[in-house]
């Protein structure tokens, strides 16, 4: 009976059941996955087994190059087991089966073996076995109800399987939402974003490299593999990933080598260890994690950053700490093609952080300002939410590529695919939306929004099924660059003060810092502590009755108060420094509208820091003619600081499809809520 990847994956989890007690429930997944990998491997490997066996004798004493590729052509993969046992056969000497285990798999050939070793299974074997669970673990996954026989199960649906595992693990561990992994039919509409627009695809033997530097299970590449020898069963697609999750490693390794791929796959942290430091590649796409921090890397990056600037892979600037979903960006974009090689295309997936998250001169606004004013933005499509199974939130795909068509260039397409979806009947954790393919007859989401990236269309229109319904809406826009970058001015505003020499004012000048270090030393010897300490307090008290002796007039201009200063300190034999006569001035002074400008020493309006106000001029936008229309009619004594004007980028999709929607009429409102209080009403009378 044929089995979804569902249902297999959820046979398989079932198996958990025996690991209650001596296992938590979070590191069910450190059994189950290596045991399914290993059942795969062992299900391929079965037609072939006797084959095999019967050969070993005839190469004993051979180099181990020739042992492995005589091995090899008999089983017609790139892997090997010259084990006389299987899995099933293991059971037969239930005794010894850690040890038997053990030795099955060291009979694998190297490049298994190293997969098995990233999920450290000796040490599960160990556990299990000093449980007692080893056999009734291993008896469940030999069982007749599961068969992962390439016969019975594709390589595609083998693909699914591993990543079902792997989310109803992540849900079991409680990962962060950012620990997610991409639906098949987000990576569809992703690959065909990215080539849809190369024309060189069709020719003959043409080779491609894609890459992917957090490819998980490593579904993204296979995908865009696929859709390449769809469109030329000649083309050679060569696969490059990285990623540093061991488990996710090991699955995309183990899924590459049955599949036969001709793929790449390093294992560390993209940004410590660069596996493909020199390389370039002509497609790339990421799904890195959402809002995930970067603090453990953060010494790496920002030494890059600082010492090799855009010769580096961090350039144009860091983003928060709390987010590195812009430095994947910046390592992908590192990684392009010149124009002359070809160029590249990028595809990303990312929440809306990137969009506006940082201000102008921020390390996002910065990265975002590289990005688009080198012209490499091609478009943003705007996702529906609940897509993804560890995240129910919005989505957006970012299309960047050095080689933009020459009606793309110097624009960017935003495309609003929010209510591009259908309900799915059952959820899979926080996936609760689909975008359709077509495959099951319903509305094909994917070709429409590819379509609509192909049109390049401003203000496009069309009707379209989202869950079933019919809807129209403007579903693609197109800007210029410039569009998404501002000025952001700094807008200041003259200090007017008053000064008055009251008790209440002169009790301020106990919380100033300058006035109360009078009466602080830094001596070490105690008696000349204490001998300075008395001193300045006596200051103190010198400085107050001083001010208290002035008379009790407001002065609206500070140069009259401080010569009306000058002349009571003089009288009282007081010669103060500057920071002690800042203080009194501070403590002495109120703002006042009314008052005269405070002038600095070149006879230059000073700022009032409390006043100081941004605007964010559009870039289009003359600095001077915006502050004449939208700043001098409201406060006309205030000027642009021009040293302080910076450059910033951001881009508010959801801003350019806003469509306004008026409320209800108010007598609809309140004839519902009379409804519901007789409703409440009839509730509480059968009570």
């Amino acid at each position: 009976m044929n089995q979804t990847h569902s249902q297999i994956a959820s046979f398989i989890w079932s198996i958990c059941n025996l690991l209650r007690g001596p296992y938590k429930r979070n590191e069910y997944r450190k059994v189950i996955l290596p045991f399914t990998v290993l059942k795969r491997f062992d299900c391929i490997l079965d037609p072939t087994k006797e084959r095999v066996l019967a050969e070993l004798p005839h190469l004993y004493g051979k180099s181990d190059n020739i042992v492995s590729e005589s091995l090899i052509r008999i089983t017609g993969v790139p892997f090997y087991n010259k084990s006389k046992l299987d899995m099933k056969k293991l059971l037969d000497d239930s005794d010894n089966i850690a040890i038997n285990l053990q030795s099955y798999i060291n009979d694998f050939s190297p490049n298994v073996q190293k997969i098995i070793e990233y999920f450290a299974f000796s040490e599960q074997i160990a556990r299990l076995h000093e449980a007692n669970l080893l056999y009734l673990v291993l008896q469940r996954f030999v069982a007749d109800d599961l068969d992962l026989s390439p016969q019975a199960l594709d390589n595609i649906q083998m693909g699914l399987v591993y990543e079902e595992l792997i989310r109803i693990g992540s849900e079991q561990s409680n990962e962060e939402a950012g620990e997610h992994f991409t639906p098949r039919e987000v990576i569809k509409l992703m690959v065909n974003l990215l080539l849809s627009p190369e024309a060189d695809l069709a020719k003959s033997h043409v080779v491609k490299t894609i890459f992917d530097p957090a490819c998980g299970t490593g579904g993204m590449l296979t995908a865009a593999e696929t859709y390449i020898k769809e469109l030329n069963r000649d083309a050679k697609p060569h696969l490059f990933g990285q990623d540093w999750n061991k488990e996710s490693y090991a699955i995309c390794c183990s899924d590459m080598l049955i599949k036969g791929e001709n793929a790449n796959i390093h294992f560390g942290c993209s940004f410590e260890q660069d596996g493909f430091a020199s390389q370039k590649f002509d497609y790339m796409l990421a799904n890195p994690p959402f809002g995930v921090e970067w603090k453990k890397q953060q010494k790496a990056i920002t030494k890059e950053h600082e010492d090799l600037g855009y010769s580096g892979r961090f350039g144009a600037g860091l983003p928060r700490i709390n987010d590195g979903s812009l430095l994947f960006l910046q390592h992908m974009i590192s990684k392009m093609r010149s124009v002359e090689e070809g160029g590249s295309r990028i595809g990303i997936v990312f929440n809306g952080s990137p969009l506006f998250t940082g201000d102008a001169g921020s390390g996002e606004s910065n990265i975002r300002k590289w990005i688009i004013e080198n012209d490499w933005l091609e478009a943003i499509i705007a996702m529906p939410a609940q897509l993804f199974y560890n995240t129910g939130i919005s989505t957006y795909i970012w299309i960047i590529t050095n080689k933009k068509e020459p009606h793309r260039q110097g624009k960017i397409q935003l495309i609003d695919a929010r209510q591009f979806y259908h309900k799915m009947r059952k959820s899979l954790g926080n996936k609760r939306n689909v975008i359709g393919d077509g495959e099951d007859n319903r509305f094909d989401h994917i070709s429409l929004i590819t379509r609509i990236h192909s049109d390049f269309i401003h203000n496009q229109e069309l009707e379209f099924e989202s869950n079933g319904e019919a809807k129209s809406a403007i579903v693609s826009k197109i800007f210029d660059n410039a569009d998404f970058g501002y000025q952001k001015i700094t807008v200041e505003r003259p200090l007017r003060l008053n000064f008055q020499a009251t008790a209440e004012r002169i009790a301020r000048l106990d919380g100033i810092t300058a006035f109360t270090k009078l009466a602080e030393s830094k001596k070490k010897e105690p008696v000349e502590r204490l001998q300075e300490i008395e001193a300045g307090k006596a200051m103190q008290e010198k400085i107050k009755t001083a001010l208290t002796s002035m008379d009790k007039t407001i002065y609206k201009n500070r140069e009259q108060f401080q010569t009306a200063l000058k002349q009571v300190l003089s009288q009282h034999r007081m010669s103060l420094r500057a920071p002690e006569l800042k203080a009194i001035l501070e403590a002495l002074s109120e703002r006042d509208e009314t008052a005269d400008i405070c002038y600095d020493s070149k006879g230059r309006p000073e700022p009032d820091t409390e006043l100081r106000d941004t605007e964010n001029v559009p870039l289009k936008e003359d600095i001077q003619a915006y502050y004449q229309r939208e700043v001098i009619p409201h406060v006309p004594d205030a000027w642009i600081d021009h040293t302080k004007t910076k450059i910033g980028y951001e881009i508010p999709l959801n801003r350019h499809f806003y469509v306004y929607t008026p409320p209800r009429p108010l007598d609809e409102i309140e004839a519902e809520m009379k409804a519901l209080e007789r409703e409440i009403a009839q509730l509480l009378e059968g009570i």
